[in-house]
């Protein structure tokens, strides 16, 4: 069952939370662009960044103002090191339909983990995942990786929150009770994960202080977890200021945890 997070879902907080850009480029040769229905009349469009057919492959939502055609850049940095992207938007990111709420943030992400699985499958690539999510996406991969993780290899988070209340509060927004007990309710079900995890996070945050990461990673249940920190990398240039590092961590991660499933120990 989601948590009610009607509270949090007035316009006003809405347009603190959410900067959609409605951005699209064309799909790289070495891409493609699926779109997945999460609602009636309403799609999420995810790019796939598919290099190696038989490689793994990280399913990544990205940050707040960013979508995926951003990821055109990046993506090459991931097949270097044998990785496959496929990056998801928002509802009303990019070419995506709708209109991005709490609600439909945490609705949509197993909609859209079952529909890139399925895809992956109809292809011939792998179907198994790892998740991962950065910053605004954290809150997509933590509901994936509570909903899915007997069928994911591992979960990664990047400059993340459990609970937008927390930065809601970092920058002075006044929450009443009710609406704080949404942290705690959030703070619950994390304490339910028992994936491998990977925690990164800049040093320098501003945005997302460097605690939020910190929750995350005492707060999950697994005795395979890893806290990385970037030094001197601020919310927004974490990747390029830590990028070897960055990579050569996420790189690590994906080939200690390329297990078959069967075999890892869960609660």
């Amino acid at each position: 069952m989601l948590i009610d997070y009607s509270a949090l879902d007035h316009p006003l907080l809405l347009n603190f939370i959410f900067y959609p850009r409605r951005d699209h480029t064309p799909c790289p040769s070495n891409a493609f662009d699926l779109s997945v229905k999460v609602e009636e009349e309403v799609q999420i469009s995810c790019r796939f960044y598919m290099e190696h057919p038989r490689g793994p492959s990280i399913l990544f939502f990205h940050g707040n103002g960013e979508v995926v055609s951003d990821y055109d850049e990046m993506a090459p940095f991931y097949h270097r090191r044998g990785i496959n992207l496929v990056v998801s938007d928002y509802r009303g990111y990019g070419k995506s339909s709708g209109f991005p709420t709490l609600t439909s943030l945490y609705h949509d992400a197993p909609l859209i983990f079952q529909g890139v699985k399925d895809e992956l499958i109809q292809r011939g690539f792998r179907s198994d995942l790892w998740v991962m999510g950065r910053s605004l996406g954290s809150l997509s991969a933590l509901e994936i990786g509570r909903h899915f993780q007997k069928e994911l290899k591992g979960l990664i988070i990047e400059s993340g929150f459990h609970c937008v209340t927390r930065i809601l509060t970092h920058f002075g927004y006044p929450l009443n009770l009710n609406i704080s007990r949404i942290d705690q309710e959030s703070l619950k079900r994390i304490g339910e994960i028992f994936l491998p995890t990977l925690i990164i996070h800049g040093d320098r945050d501003q945005i997302v202080p460097i605690e939020n990461g910190q929750t995350i990673f005492q707060s999950i249940q697994s005795e395979d977890k890893e806290f990385l920190i970037i030094p001197k990398a601020n919310h927004n240039d974490i990747f390029w200021v830590g990028r070897e590092k960055y990579l050569e961590a996420v790189q690590k991660f994906i080939e200690r945890t390329d297990q078959p499933l069967t075999t890892r120990h869960t609660p």
